[in-house]
């Protein structure tokens, strides 16, 4: 807390190490480099469990159907964004972002710990029980179980990992925005970029190793990598503490945005309770006693922020939709496509003993051409885009930017419903590849899986323009008494969109709906994917046109605020 005399946020500057005054650049480029290397170990671990977690939990370790395996993979998804605010809360009112991060490792290092176990038998009958000789027996027929073997347990562990995810992500991007905020005026917008730079490494690293151990040598060794991750960046954080900018707890503004909500909505409901209550009056912004923190007028304006961010960051919601396809329904059509198998399985009879060695290429490296796109664009961005279109003052706001993203966002959905279609197609005309993958056998189409690659290179491509410049908005336009909450709805409403999207599978999965499939196995050769592909295009479109409607209007509002700021100047 800033001592007596010190302006508010005075605290925040201080890092535990004393920066003498000829290198305090070089210890803000160091705490920031510190946070994009535990972001980047972070993320490795995040996509070594969320990249083959269906093809996991429908693998014969668990015996999960389809179905079951991408609604788990959804709500574990959605949950680590839903779950934002809850990090953000803790570290406003009663620790700090450096405190929740820290701890947010630490249960991420003992939850990860958890999910491995289940991947060993003597893991998981000590965690789950023994698995039901129902299932041992008659492993072929997942649809005829109705139980998930081991579901309290891991999805008991998928809420404590999406828990410890949600709140390193609130905490960790603003935490090392702080770091540099400082060192000049684009600053953290470089951050951002080189944040999000960080994330795709992770994921690369993840994919090319984890992704590859776990669908070909065991899930048990794949785990382990990640729990190894994950200790990494604890040891990294806790080891770089001393050149930190950290701030203390200031206090959580959410009841007060609560009631400055319930004034504007229903006055006279609060006017009868003050009359009731006079205590209770005290809690009115303008009326409560002088407290450190943002003052009874800083809350108003901060409300005012709040409500008009908040009708952008909304229409992003089904955007975030499409996105989390990518790791669900992408991954459940791309399991139904032909796989190339490497080394190629010899043509030769004396070497057919030893084909069992071959290996297939992961399925979830697809997501590769989603994030090698954004390994190269990021930099070529940064370092020559952004400065060409600064320096000749054509440099598009986020807002348009975001547009942008969630126009590719909808060709991305377009496409894979598209190859959807002739991937059925190849189905009715019996042109089938039987392959097993993991330890799951599928009836895939013989159309090869790389025609996949366009819809995960545009959703790359909105990721850049929608997610990034998203960032930047939420932390550049909250108040900055209240950019830790501004953050964590910015990730809450992307969990939203996750299991928007997830409840919508669920409501199509139903007899009768697109996604019913009868004979069940991870099986969506009997399902109308490509409907449901379109289906959440059309929602997308809908709502990029309410949001091209709603961020003109608000930057309209901006730049009108800006002409009676320089009005007044010159008349005073």
């Amino acid at each position: 807390m800033p001592g007596p005399g010190e302006p508010w946020g005075a605290a925040e500057r201080r890092p535990l190490l004393a920066s003498n005054t000829r290198g305090p650049r070089r210890w803000r480029l160091a705490a920031g480099a510190v946070i994009l290397f535990v972001e980047m170990l972070e993320r490795a671990a995040y996509f070594g469990i969320s990249a083959n977690l269906v093809l996991y939990l429908n693998s014969t370790h668990l015996n999960w159907t389809g179905q079951q395996a991408s609604f788990a993979a959804l709500i574990f998804l959605g949950a680590s964004y839903l779950l934002a605010p809850v990090g953000g809360w803790l570290a406003d009112v009663y620790l700090s972002r450096y405190l929740v991060v820290a701890l947010s490792l630490l249960l991420y290092l003992l939850s990860s710990s958890l999910l491995a176990a289940t991947a060993f038998n003597d893991g998981r009958s000590s965690f789950c029980g023994d698995m039901p000789e129902f299932l041992i027996e008659h492993s072929s027929c997942q649809s005829t179980w109705s139980k998930p073997y081991c579901a309290p347990t891991v999805y008991m562990v998928l809420l404590l990992l999406a828990l410890a995810a949600s709140s390193i992500r609130t905490n960790l991007t603003s935490f090392g925005a702080d770091q540099v905020l400082y060192l000049g005026r684009n600053a953290t917008r470089r951050f951002f970029n080189w944040f999000y730079w960080s994330i795709n490494l992770g994921a690369v690293l993840s994919l090319l190793v984890v992704a590859f151990v776990q669908q070909n040598i065991s899930f048990l060794w794949g785990y382990t990598i990640v729990v190894s991750c994950v200790g990494l960046a604890l040891f990294l954080f806790l080891f770089a503490t001393p050149v930190f900018i950290t701030k203390a707890p200031t206090g959580s503004q959410v009841s007060t945005m609560l009631k400055l909500a319930l004034q504007n909505c229903c006055p006279q409901l609060c006017r009868r309770y003050a009359a009731r209550d006079p205590r209770g009056a005290q809690l009115l912004p303008d009326q409560r006693y002088p407290q450190p923190g943002p003052s009874p007028q800083e809350d108003i304006a901060n409300f005012q922020v709040l409500m008009k961010i908040l009708p952008v960051m909304l229409t992003l919601v089904p955007y975030w939709m499409v996105y989390f396809q990518m790791q669900t329904t992408y991954v459940l059509q791309g399991l139904h496509l032909h796989i190339p198998i490497f080394p190629a399985s010899p043509t030769n009879g004396s070497m057919a003993l030893h084909t069992q060695h071959n290996y297939t290429i992961p399925e979830a490296w697809l997501l590769l051409a989603n994030i090698v796109v954004v390994l190269i664009l990021v930099p070529l961005k940064d370092h020559l885009l952004d400065p060409f279109l600064l320096r000749h003052k054509l440099l598009p706001s986020p807002l348009k930017k975001m547009a942008l993203g969630m126009f590719f966002g909808v060709t991305s959905v377009i496409v894979a419903g598209i190859l959807e279609m002739e991937r059925l197609q190849y189905i009715d005309q019996e042109k089938i590849v039987i392959q097993k993958i993991g330890q799951v056998t599928y009836n895939a189409a013989s159309l090869p899986i790389w025609w996949q690659i366009p819809q995960y290179l545009l959703i790359g491509i909105s990721e850049i323009f929608a997610s990034i410049p998203g960032l930047e908005f939420a932390y550049s336009e909250a108040p900055r008494s209240m950019k830790g909450a501004i953050m964590g709805i910015f990730f809450c409403l992307s969990g939203v969109g996750s299991l928007l999207g997830s409840s919508l599978v669920a409501l199509l999965s139903l007899p009768g709906g697109w996604l019913h499939c009868h004979k069940d196995l991870g099986n969506i050769n009997n399902c109308r994917m490509d409907y449901y592909f379109f289906l959440l295009a059309g929602i997308q479109a809908a709502t990029f046109l309410l949001f091209l409607w709603i961020s003109g209007h608000y930057e309209q509002a901006v730049q009108d605020r800006a002409s009676q700021t320089y009005t007044s100047r010159d008349r005073g």
